[in-house]
């Protein structure tokens, strides 16, 4: 939560701020801008970029904490990441210009990179089998809660104080999660067999010391099982229905609040999303995993539900920017946040149970990098483009919602995947046993038992 507090902080007015009016001829009527892009006098292209950077380190580091982690304790490697995470949201507070605060935000992609691959297939482990959805919807609406916790704080610190308090402020806050990762008792995880394989992990980890040749010396293997795992098509197609919907949400998170403060003149929109998001997060995201439960937690149904609740809500997002009344955008805003978010537990549980055990961080990993990369990394940046053309924050937005529809026809290209042949379906028994079966259409539509 905390991590994706500082997404919304870092897009919040109150510390993303507003930019100047440097090229005015009469010196008394500039505008000298507000917050970071005020401070260092950036484009929105440039300060679309800085939404963007935490991506290189999410790039760079997410596979090798995948890989490590059959070699590490999970969580001595969470510790390494949040870390890194809290200097680099320090250094954001103490940057002195764009290149500066730029750099800082690329050090904060390894944090998540540290966790975002490592905490998903935990709880998979420790979840009761019938609820393994509802207890991934659990932990993705962290998501939406964080960054609209994010909005309110960043608007509040942001206004009281000054923005650069609000990123200090995560640093501190940060700390104990950091240390409880270096501190906690060493954990297996499913499928990472070198770890059950070794026994003397423990002592080994209390000496501070685990060999690192048996993870160099597996190159061979971590890329058979890159191969293994792009030749997968459920995973594919789950994937490229992600980097669609992700495109649309990643742009939404950094300039929402700053297009709804343009088209309906809100002096309080930090707020108003900030509270619309952590409600829609909190009912939308848990919502979606129970409904999974509910109806069967099988591919098949997987599909259907990430089809139908991606275009409910880019419908009730176009009709929210086509409002002419506050009021009505508000009210379908809700309905369609609210569905947009429930797509968190169905495509993220997608992710881990298409693929054997040992094959679930790498997953992950995998999965974050590629709706990073080719989703809200390059989309901020060319939402900033295209307003910087168009000077029409309403038909952005309408230009950018459109594109859900994109995200609900692939996935629901993913129901096709049952009358053709896609190769190995693995599914993890009661016992937590990974087997496989070759008949595709049984294997879609095999309940998790």
């Amino acid at each position: 939560m905390l991590n994706y507090v500082d997404r919304g902080v870092i897009a919040s007015n109150g510390v993303n701020g507003a930019p100047g009016n440097y090229t005015c001829e009469v010196p008394e009527t500039c505008a000298h801008g507000t917050g970071i892009q005020g401070d260092f006098k950036l484009s929105y292209f440039q300060d679309g970029v800085l939404s963007s950077a935490f991506m290189v380190g999410l790039l760079v580091a997410s596979p090798v904490f995948a890989e490590f982690s059959k070699t590490y304790n999970p969580f001595r490697l969470i510790g390494v990441g949040l870390s890194v995470w809290t200097v680099a949201t320090a250094g954001c507070g103490l940057s002195v210009d764009f290149w500066s605060i730029t750099f800082f935000r690329m050090l904060v992609g390894v944090g998540e990179a540290s966790f975002i691959s490592l905490a998903a297939p935990y709880i998979d482990d420790n979840a009761p089998p019938d609820q393994r959805a509802a207890w991934l919807s659990i932990f993705y609406m962290c998501i939406p809660v964080g960054v609209a916790l994010g909005y309110v704080f960043g608007g509040l610190v942001g206004s009281l104080v000054n923005w650069r308090a609000a990123f200090l402020a995560e640093a501190c806050l940060m700390l104990p999660f950091a240390i409880f990762g270096f501190i906690s008792h060493p954990i297996n995880m499913k499928g990472n067999s070198k770890l059950h394989q070794s026994d003397h992990f423990e002592d080994k980890e209390k000496n501070g010391f685990v060999s690192l040749n048996s993870s160099l010396q597996d190159g061979r293997g971590v890329v058979a099982d890159l191969k293994e795992l792009f030749q997968n098509k459920i995973f594919v197609v789950n994937v490229l229905g992600y980097i669609a919907f992700n495109f649309v949400l990643g742009a939404y998170s950094y300039w929402g609040p700053k297009a709804g403060a343009a088209v309906y003149h809100m002096s309080d929109a930090d707020i108003l999303f900030g509270v619309v998001t952590i409600f829609c997060g909190i009912v939308g995201t848990v919502f979606g995993g129970v409904i999974l439960d509910y109806v069967g937690s099988t591919i098949t149904n997987t599909f259907k539900l990430l089809a139908v609740f991606t275009a409910l809500g880019a419908i009730g997002c176009l009709s929210a920017f086509l409002s002419t009344s506050i009021t009505f955008f508000i009210l379908f805003l809700i309905v369609g946040e609210f569905f947009i978010f429930a797509v968190q537990g169905p495509v993220n549980y997608a992710t881990l149970q298409c693929v054997p055990s040992n094959q679930r961080a790498l997953s992950m990993a995998m999965s974050t990098v590629m709706i990073h990369v080719f989703g809200d990394v390059p989309s901020s940046p060319l939402v900033g483009v295209l307003q910087d053309t168009i000077q029409n924050w309403r038909l952005s937005a309408l230009l950018l919602t459109s594109i859900y529809f994109i995200a609900s026809i692939i996935w629901a290209s993913g129901l096709l995947l049952q009358h053709t042949g896609v190769g190995k379906m693995l599914v993890e028994s009661s016992e937590g046993e990974t087997h496989s079966t070759h008949d595709s259409q049984q294997a879609l539509l095999l309940p998790e038992s």
